[in-house]
């Protein structure tokens, strides 16, 4: 299974261990990241579709560089993804449900930091960023955009619990103000 990285490169303790970790992964690093003409929004989202157009449009793991993954990480996700092959997969959630519910179909998409996409899901997903009604107002919001679409195409996703990523503890880059305390319920290491 392929796996993309969606990086700032300065953040080079998050790369070198996720390098460790999955040495067959791809990069798809922030190229805007020292512009100062654009915003960070902006950047983040940049990278997300340059990451769907790396694709070339077939399965993959996406994920971003600032997590922690699960011991096992690739054969569990392989085997989440063997049962549903077709549909898009959240590996990450930290939502109340995830404890009393667990694993679990839904319709309201939120966190990016790693997630399935099956083939043909990411060209219609950045091709949907164009005529995506809320593009201006939220020029960061590739998850809310996600979420959006999927509405559109009136699909559902499948959320894993426990979560086989966590999100680290730190600052995040597109928006400073964000908690950096957003953290997975069930992630086990």
């Amino acid at each position: 299974m392929r796996i993309i990285i969606r990086a700032v490169p300065d953040r080079f303790e998050f790369i070198n261990y996720l390098r460790i970790q999955l040495p067959t992964a791809e990069w798809c690093f922030d190229h805007d990241y020292t512009r100062t003409d654009i915003d960070n929004k902006t950047k983040s989202m940049n990278t997300f579709l340059a990451s769907l157009e790396m694709s070339k449009n077939e399965s993959h793991i996406n994920m971003e560089e600032d997590v922690v993954i699960t011991r096992g990480f690739e054969e569990k996700a392989g085997a989440v993804i063997a049962e549903h092959p077709d549909s898009l997969i959240q590996f990450f959630s930290m939502r109340k449900d995830d404890l009393t519910i667990g694993s679990r179909w839904d319709n309201n998409f939120m966190m990016n930091q790693c997630f399935y996409l099956p083939k043909g899901y990411p060209k219609s997903i950045a091709d949907y960023r164009d005529k995506w009604p809320l593009k201006d107002l939220h020029p960061g919001g590739y998850d809310m955009m996600m979420g959006d679409w999927l509405r559109s195409e009136k699909l559902k996703y499948w959320i894993h619990v426990p979560s086989l990523v966590e999100h680290r503890v730190a600052k995040s880059i597109a928006d400073p103000r964000r908690s950096s305390k957003r953290q997975s319920k069930t992630f086990r290491p």
